[in-house]
């Protein structure tokens, strides 16, 4: 599978959700755009970065943002959906009764501080 295209990028997150007992989203705009997102981190880095965290482009200061990310499967049990709200639980619908539901950022600061002082000095 070519996940450097959409319908690459569809058929690996539908394992996903198989594997995990999940479903994505059902908004086709956000869908869209989070696969779009998906797709040009993995152009762009190699790997395919949670489209709405700030990446390094560096895999190792990246690694748990990798899609799935590590902190999907525990929003996913307690909020009803991972943080971009891609991946939710089969019930998410009829559980929460939105289309969306706001998921506290979990990754540690001290991560995201390594990818703000990683890519300052990229830049100097």
């Amino acid at each position: 599978m070519n996940m450097e295209t959409k319908e690459g990028m569809m058929e690996y997150l539908k394992k996903i959700c198989e594997r995990n007992n999940y479903i994505l989203v059902k908004n086709e705009q956000t869908l869209n755009d989070l696969v779009e997102g998906l797709v040009s981190n993995k152009k762009k880095n190699g790997y395919q970065s949670c489209p709405c965290r700030l990446a390094s482009g560096n895999k190792k200061l990246d690694r748990d943002l990798m899609c799935p990310c590590d902190y999907a499967p525990l929003d996913v049990k307690e909020h009803g959906a991972c943080y971009c709200n891609l991946f939710m639980r089969t019930d998410f619908y009829e559980t929460f009764k939105t289309d969306y539901i706001a998921v506290p950022e979990r990754r540690p600061a001290e991560k995201d501080k390594a990818v703000f002082e990683y890519l300052k000095n990229l830049h100097k």
